[in-house]
């Protein structure tokens, strides 16, 4: 039988595009999207292994080159070359990464606190690509990648909007993200959508973490409200409220009842309480052998 790495590998050599020219040797495919492929290439030049991106549509692979170039953080994957193929197609090479996707990152036994760490992680990049102008609109697990050394990164800006609606996919009207993650004024493609959109994607997002966590179910449903004037109004705010509740405070999207309230003052301070707990029972403890 012949293993599925060295199909890919075939693959690569017999469909893969034309790199004649290019500093690069196809190797396999790493992944395939709507939008087109991203293949394990080496970089002759440098002696390294690279992700080559190449999709059918230029003006899409010109705007997620020009946003990646533009957006320097460690939650974003880099660009080191970008050029055109002898068929007409752009390329662009990006850092090879390691890891798995956000989704199936999850499906294997992670607690609550582990899967909050990754999911600030990515609010962290998000924020910066707003604090550039910059709306992602394809939020979802499936485009984000944990690294095997605990990195963590977005990917696939293929259909996000740059400042002033400039580059691919900023069309008026245009509907582009994925259903259960878009927001209801995305989905209807209304012109003028902000950054909210992303607020709400990441709410989708977070759904799929809290498991039955009350507290985070709550900031999950604010963050995705269908009014965008009632989530969050920045990705800020939504990460305050998660590290809120990581830090055993209250939440300002969950209205806690009283044995919520005692509940997480218990977890809060649960050393101190257990060393008084066990210095009354010493103390009455003593009081009654005093007493024999």
């Amino acid at each position: 039988m012949i293993s599925e790495p060295a199909l890919d590998r075939l693959s690569a050599m017999f469909q893969g595009p034309d790199v004649t020219g290019t500093r690069y040797q196809l190797i396999s495919v790493l992944g395939r999207g709507g939008m087109g492929v991203v293949y394990l290439a080496r970089d002759t030049v440098l002696e390294r292994e690279v992700a080559l991106k190449i999709v059918e549509r230029p003006s899409d692979e010109a705007n997620e080159a020009r946003i990646l170039a533009r957006l320097e953080h460690p939650g974003i994957v880099p660009v080191h070359d970008f050029g055109e193929l002898p068929d007409g197609r752009l390329f662009y090479a990006m850092k090879r990464v390691r890891g798995d996707r956000l989704d199936r990152w999850m499906a294997t036994e992670r607690d609550l606190a582990q899967r909050l760490g990754v999911f600030l992680r990515v609010c962290e990049t998000i924020a910066f690509a707003h604090a550039h102008g910059v709306i992602h609109r394809d939020l979802k697990p499936e485009n984000v990648m944990v690294g095997e050394f605990g990195e963590v990164l977005v990917l696939d800006w293929g259909v996000a909007r740059l400042p002033n609606a400039e580059g691919g996919s900023g069309i008026a009207g245009a509907i582009v993200g994925t259903p259960d993650y878009m927001a209801p004024e995305q989905a209807r493609g209304d012109a003028g959508v902000d950054h909210r959109v992303d607020v709400f994607a990441l709410g989708a997002m977070l759904e799929s973490i809290a498991s039955s966590a009350a507290p985070v179910l709550a900031i999950a449903r604010k963050a995705r409200s269908a009014e965008a004037a009632a989530r969050y109004q920045d990705v800020q705010a939504l990460a305050a409220d998660v590290s809120r509740f990581l830090a055993g405070r209250a939440v300002e999207a969950h209205r806690e009842r009283l044995i919520d309230r005692l509940s997480r003052f218990g977890r809060r301070y649960r050393l101190p309480i257990l060393l008084v707990l066990t210095y009354l029972v010493v103390r009455l403890l003593f009081l009654w052998l005093m007493r024999i």
